[in-house]
């Protein structure tokens, strides 16, 4: 039984080949622009330090920009799974901070954001580390409170998604298309 279980893990398939340089570009443009855009919006309210600039918005522009045909890639659930994340984490540390260990908190609020996203259709796996910077963040992100799901978070997502709305659509090649659905 446990070799068979260990079998599964073998290689079903071979590792694809590198993207054409021409999609490389674009992605890499996209990526460039859209965090520099946060930045740029995030040091307009503060030059203290760039509350703007989470680490959930670095794996959502490798997403949008990288693989703006996946579906995790899409308006739906970009936006989506970013806001219904944070809410769950605002939520969990709102209501059971005082009740519950921070492990508790941290695998609680990652796997409600796993569950709302499956459940609404917005799966976009940076969204669990943007419930995890709630629970885990700074006296300075939790005094957010419900804020938190607008702004960073929103208005983050959605200069994203402006961005890559522009980019990915820049390119001649016609199979590079961006959104493929938005709803």
């Amino acid at each position: 039984m446990l070799k068979k279980y260990f079998k599964r893990m073998r290689s079903k398939d071979v590792c694809p080949a590198r993207k054409p340089l021409n999609k490389i570009t674009w992605s890499t443009i996209g990526a460039f622009t859209g965090i520099y855009m946060i930045a740029l919006f995030s040091n307009s309210f503060s030059t203290q330090d760039s509350f703007f600039l989470l680490g959930s918005f670095g794996a959502s522009a490798v997403l949008i920009y990288g693989a703006p045909d996946a579906t995790f890639s899409q308006p739906r659930n970009l936006i989506g799974g970013h806001i219904l994340s944070a809410i769950v984490s605002v939520f969990l540390v709102k209501t059971s901070s005082n009740l519950l260990s921070i492990e508790l908190l941290c695998a609680l609020s990652v796997a409600l954001a796993v569950l709302v996203m499956h459940l609404t259709l917005t799966m976009h796996p940076p969204g669990g580390a943007t419930a995890l910077i709630y629970v885990i963040g700074s006296q300075q992100i939790q005094s957010l409170g419900w804020m938190y799901p607008l702004t960073p978070i929103a208005v983050g997502a959605f200069i994203l998604l402006i961005v890559a709305l522009i980019v990915n659509n820049m390119s001649n090649n016609s199979k590079r298309h961006y959104p493929i659905y938005w709803y």
